[in-house]
């Protein structure tokens, strides 16, 4: 059998879906369509009445909250979807968002996000500096890309609190880092913390913050996990 009637047998045997021409493959008339899935990616649906993007988890259409650096960004992660290495402790969670342009109430594509965390016990990869991770880790970091819709999602663990003072009170909350980045709009440095965290109220960046995300458990195929949403809203440069 030669390869061209192999690449035509399996065409033909996956339901007649497609035809082999002399140098092309076709649709049957008869071929079924693909079935209709959720398009997740549609922003008109977070739209108000009035074109107004509803935003979460802050609710004002306004630029996002800024929050500190924090000692702990290092520049440089590698583009992917999951920040923590495999089967890293922790409650699995899910972060999904929009960036948006406040001047144009439009989601912003190839916007770049840099992502960073402490782990589940609250420690940071650079947090001992008697033993520095290898450059080329970038354990708990990653950069994304925003899609044509201005979406964007990973896959994480719940970071843990950690001590930042002698008082027993000086503990901040779980949190994760955002830095955002796109041409025509003003950097962003902001933290999101998650609802229900005790530690939030006697923070003294938390308390102050409006990007306090609920987390909502999610059953799946494959087990549960929690589902966060975080929009960002970017002023105009």
């Amino acid at each position: 059998m030669t390869e061209f009637n192999r690449r035509q047998l399996f065409h033909q045997g996956l339901g007649g879906l497609a035809i082999a021409g002399a140098s092309t493959l076709t649709l049957q008339a008869d071929a079924a369509p693909t079935a209709k899935t959720l398009d997740v990616h549609n922003y008109q649906d977070f739209l108000d009445k009035n074109g107004i993007p509803q935003v979460q988890p802050a609710a004002k259409w306004e630029p996002s909250r800024k929050d500190i650096l924090g000692p702990y960004f290092l520049a440089g992660a590698p583009f992917r979807g999951k920040v923590t290495p495999p089967l890293e402790p922790g409650e699995l969670v899910v972060m999904r968002g929009r960036i948006w342009g406040h001047d144009t109430r439009k989601p912003i594509r190839n916007a770049v996000l840099d992502v960073w965390q402490a782990d589940v016990k609250g420690r940071y990869d650079l947090s001992d500096p008697r033993n520095p991770p290898q450059r080329s880790e970038f354990k708990n970091r990653i950069r994304l890309v925003t899609d044509e819709t201005g979406y964007y999602e990973y896959e994480t663990i719940k970071p843990g609190a950690y001590r930042i003072g002698p008082n027993p009170r000086d503990f901040r909350p779980a949190h994760i880092h955002y830095m955002v980045q796109a041409p025509g709009y003003t950097k962003l440095i902001t933290q999101i913390y998650f609802k229900g965290d005790p530690l939030i109220t006697t923070d003294r960046w938390a308390s102050k913050s409006n990007l306090i995300v609920p987390l909502a458990k999610t059953k799946s195929e494959h087990g549960n996990y929690q589902l966060g949403t975080f929009d960002i809203v970017l002023a105009k440069s």
